[in-house]
C-alpha cells in the first residue's frame, strides 16, 4: 500500500496568494479611494521584497543537481516559472485597477494625475520651471556605448532608458538617466476651477527631456522607465566578532550589486530597445516582467490626498487602558495585576512611560531588553539612554541581522554604546527575534522584577499600524524564566529548561507538539478538543503534519493566518477538521496567539514566533502564557471577533481563490472595527 502524499502548498506560491489579498483591498469599492491606492503601494513593496529575498533564494536553488532537488521536495525552475505566470497575471490586474479604475475614480473626485502629454501651456510652464529649479541639477545622464559594459543598475532605483535619433537617420544613441532616490515623487500643480492636478517626477522629466540633451542634434527622444530588483540576501561570515559590524556594512554595500532578479519595464517600450536592454543587463527570461508606466509603486504610500478627508480612513485615536494613568506609577500598578495593551487600538505611550519610569526610579537598578526593529526617532532608545545616564545598568541585545533594518540597527547600537549602554550584538547562529523587557527593582532589600512581553517590536511607528498584544506582568512564573533567558543572551548562549516560557531554538518545537498531543489524546478519549492558532505565516512541514494528525484524531482546528499558509484545509484524510481564514484590513494583523482547549481549562500563549522552521530552529523566540483571567478573556473576545469577521476575512481553501468569508450572522462583523469599539467601551476611564 503506497503512502499518501501529504498536501503541502509551496510557500512562495502561498505568499503570492497572500499578496493577491492585498490587491483585493485595492479593488474593494468600500475602501476609501486614497487607501486603495495605498494598498496598491503595499502590494508593490511586498513584491519588491519577495523578489529580493525569496525569488533570489529559489534562483540559487535552481542550480542544484537532481538529487538535491529531490531533497527540497520541489523543482526550483518549475516554481520560478509558476511565480512568473502568477506575477504577470497580478501585474495585469494591478495595471487595470490603477489605470482603468482608480484614476477614473480620482477624476470623479476632481483629482487628475497628469502625464507629460497632458499639460496645457500654463501648467507646462509651471512644470518646466520646477524641473529647472529643483530637478535638473540632480540628473546625470549616461551615454551608452554598446561596445562597452552596461552601467550597473542599482537595486530598486528608477531609471529612464532613452533612445536618441534624428529623423531619416538609422544611427541611434542610447542613454540612461538615474532618478535620485530622495527626489520627491509627486508635484501638486496649481488648482483650476476646483480641479486638482498631480504629476509624477517621471512625467516631469519626460516633459523636459530636451532640456537634458539640448547639446545634441537629435530631434527624436524616446524615454521609458525601468527598475531592476536584485538579490538582497546577505552573504556574510556568521562569526560574531569585533569585525562583525564591518563585515555587515560590506555586505550591505554588496546588496546593491546582487544578481538581477527582476526587470520591470514599461510595456510601451519598443521591442528593439527592450532587446538592447536585456542583452546588456544579461537578465534571464523568467525575470523579465512587463510592468506599467510607473515603477517603484511603493512610493505611492505617500500619495497626497488633495481632496476630501473622506477619501481616507477616518482617524482612530489610540485608546486608554483602564487603570493605567500617565500621572501614576505604572510599576506600582503592575505589582498588583497584569495589564494588556492592544496595539494599535490602545496607546503605545504606556510602553514608553514604563521605560521612562524605570529610567528615573531610584529603586530600579537594571534594565534588560531585546531590540529587533526600531522607529526612526526612537523614544525607546532615548529612555534607555536616560536610564544609563541615571546610573542604571542597561543591557540591550540588538539584532544586527534584522533584514533591511541592519543599517538603522548599526546606527542605534553606536548611539547606545556612546551613552554607556551595554550592547550585545546577539548570537552567532541565531537571530534574536523575541520582544521582551525586564526591569530589576530593589524592594525591601530584595530584587523584584517587572516585565513587558509582546508579539511585536519595540517600535512606536509600526505600533500605529500593526495589531499586536503587549503584556505588563510581575508574575514570578514569567520573570524567573526571563532572568534565566537574559542571563544566557548576555553571555552569548542559548538556554533551555524553562518552566513557563516556550523558548526557541532548543525547546519550542517539542513544547508546541506536546500541547497539540494533549488535544489529540483528549479527542481520542472522546472529549472535546480544539486548537485555535493565529499567526502571520504557517510554513513548517512538521507543524503542518502535526495539525493534520490532530485533525484526523478529531481535534477541531481553527487557524487565522494572514500570510503564507502551506497547510491545505478540507482535504479528505488530512484536514477535514481544519478551517483557515485570513484577514487583510486597515491595520496589519501581526499578533501570534496560540489557544489550546485543555479539556475545558483553556490555555493561551502569546508569542513573537510564527509557525515557520526558522522560528523554531534559527531564532531566539519567546512564547509566554497569559496567566491573568481578565487579560486572557480580553484577547479571547478579540479573537472571537476575527473568527466571526464576514467583511474582511477570506477563506483559505484548496482552491486558493481568496473568497470572502461568509457566515450565518445576520449582521456585518468587521473585526478591526468591532475590536476598537469593544476596547473603547470597556476601557472608558472613570
Amino acid at each position: 500500500m503506497t503512502k499518501k502524499k501529504v498536501p503541502f502548498l509551496n510557500r512562495e506560491i502561498s505568499w503570492l496568494y497572500f499578496n493577491e489579498r492585498v490587491l483585493q483591498e485595492a479593488a474593494d469599492e468600500s475602501v476609501p479611494l486614497i487607501e486603495r491606492i495605498k494598498f496598491l503601494s503595499i502590494f508593490s513593496s511586498n513584491l519588491d521584497e519577495f523578489y529580493r529575498v525569496r525569488v533570489a533564494t529559489i534562483n540559487r536553488l535552481a542550480n542544484l543537481n537532481e538529487k538535491s532537488k529531490a531533497l527540497l521536495g520541489f523543482n526550483p525552475k518549475k516554481v520560478l516559472n509558476e511565480i512568473k505566470n502568477i506575477v504577470v497575471r497580478q501585474e495585469r490586474r494591478f495595471e487595470q485597477l490603477f489605470q482603468a479604475t482608480l484614476i477614473n475614480e480620482l477624476a470623479q473626485n476632481r483629482i487628475f494625475i497628469l502625464n507629460d502629454t497632458q499639460l496645457n501651456v500654463s501648467r507646462g510652464e509651471f512644470v518646466r520651471n520646477h524641473f529647472r529649479d529643483r530637478i535638473l541639477s540632480n540628473l546625470v545622464p549616461i551615454l551608452i556605448d554598446l561596445d562597452k559594459p552596461f552601467p550597473e543598475l542599482k537595486d530598486r532605483f528608477l531609471y529612464f532608458f532613452v533612445r536618441l535619433f534624428k529623423k531619416g537617420s538609422k544611427n541611434k544613441r542610447y542613454a540612461l538617466i538615474e532618478l535620485p532616490q530622495d527626489l520627491p515623487r509627486f508635484l501638486i500643480l496649481p488648482e483650476t476651477n476646483g480641479l486638482k492636478f498631480i504629476i509624477l517626477a517621471e512625467d516631469i522629466i519626460k516633459y523636459c527631456m530636451n532640456d537634458i540633451f539640448y547639446i545634441f542634434d537629435y530631434d527624436e527622444l524616446d524615454a521609458f522607465s525601468i527598475q531592476v530588483t536584485r538579490d538582497a540576501e546577505l552573504d556574510i561570515d556568521k562569526n560574531i566578532s569585533d569585525k562583525f559590524i564591518e563585515e555587515l556594512k560590506t555586505s550591505l554595500d554588496k546588496r546593491r550589486k546582487g544578481k538581477p532578479m527582476r526587470l520591470l519595464y514599461d510595456t510601451e517600450m519598443p521591442f528593439d530597445m527592450l532587446s538592447v536592454l536585456v542583452a546588456k543587463i544579461k537578465i534571464e527570461a523568467e525575470s523579465l516582467i512587463p510592468g506599467n508606466r510607473y515603477h517603484r509603486f511603493g512610493d505611492f504610500i505617500r500619495f497626497p490626498n488633495v481632496g476630501s478627508p473622506t477619501l481616507e480612513y477616518p482617524p482612530t485615536p489610540p485608546l486608554k487602558v483602564l487603570g493605567l494613568h500617565r500621572t501614576e506609577s505604572i510599576i506600582d500598578k503592575i505589582a498588583t495585576k497584569d495589564y494588556l495593551i492592544n496595539l494599535p487600538y490602545q496607546s503605545y505611550d504606556y510602553i514608553i512611560l514604563f521605560l521612562r519610569e524605570a529610567a528615573i526610579d531610584p529603586k530600579v537598578t537594571e534594565i534588560n531588553i531585546t531590540l529587533y526593529r526600531l522607529a526612526e526617532n526612537s523614544r525607546v532608545i532615548n529612555a534607555l539612554i536616560n536610564a544609563a545616564k541615571n546610573g542604571k545598568l542597561v543591557k540591550v541585545v540588538v539584532e544586527l541581522k534584522a533584514r533591511f533594518d541592519e543599517n538603522a540597527n548599526i546606527y542605534w547600537s553606536n548611539r547606545l554604546e556612546e551613552e554607556g549602554v551595554q550592547v550585545n550584538y546577539g548570537l552567532t547562529d541565531y537571530k534574536v527575534h523575541s520582544k521582551i523587557c525586564l526591569v530589576k527593582r530593589m524592594e525591601r532589600g530584595r530584587a523584584v522584577y517587572y516585565a513587558n512581553l509582546a508579539t511585536g517590536n519595540f517600535n512606536e511607528k509600526t505600533a500605529k499600524l500593526y495589531c499586536d498584544h503587549s503584556i505588563f506582568t510581575a508574575k514570578r512564573e514569567i520573570t524567573r524564566d526571563l532572568v534565566k533567558l537574559f542571563s544566557a543572551l548576555n553571555n552569548h548562549t542559548v538556554a533551555k529548561g524553562f518552566k513557563h516560557l516556550i523558548v526557541s531554538p532548543l525547546e519550542s518545537r517539542n513544547k508546541f507538539y506536546r500541547l497539540i498531543d494533549r488535544e489529540i489524546r483528549s479527542a481520542k478519549a472522546g472529549k472535546a478538543a480544539y486548537l485555535l492558532l493565529k499567526v502571520n505565516s504557517l510554513a513548517d512541514e512538521g507543524v503542518v503534519n502535526k495539525l493534520y494528525q490532530a485533525s484526523n484524531a478529531g481535534v477541531k482546528v481553527k487557524l487565522i493566518v494572514r500570510g503564507i499558509c502551506c497547510l491545505i484545509p478540507g482535504i479528505k484524510g488530512f484536514s477535514e477538521n481544519i478551517t483557515v481564514i485570513s484577514i487583510i484590513d486597515k491595520f496589519l494583523e501581526h499578533a501570534r496567539v496560540y489557544i489550546f482547549g485543555n479539556q475545558g481549562k483553556e490555555e493561551m500563549y502569546l508569542s513573537s514566533a510564527d509557525l515557520m522552521s526558522r522560528n523554531f530552529e534559527h531564532r531566539v523566540e519567546v512564547g509566554f502564557p497569559v496567566l491573568d483571567d481578565d487579560v486572557r478573556q480580553e484577547i479571547r473576545d478579540i479573537i472571537d471577533f476575527q473568527l466571526q469577521d464576514n467583511v474582511k476575512a477570506r477563506d483559505i481553501t484548496k482552491l486558493n481563490n481568496n473568497r470572502y468569508h461568509k457566515n450565518r450572522l445576520g449582521t456585518k462583523v468587521r473585526a478591526q472595527v468591532n475590536t476598537y469599539n469593544y476596547l473603547k467601551n470597556k476601557h472608558q476611564q472613570d
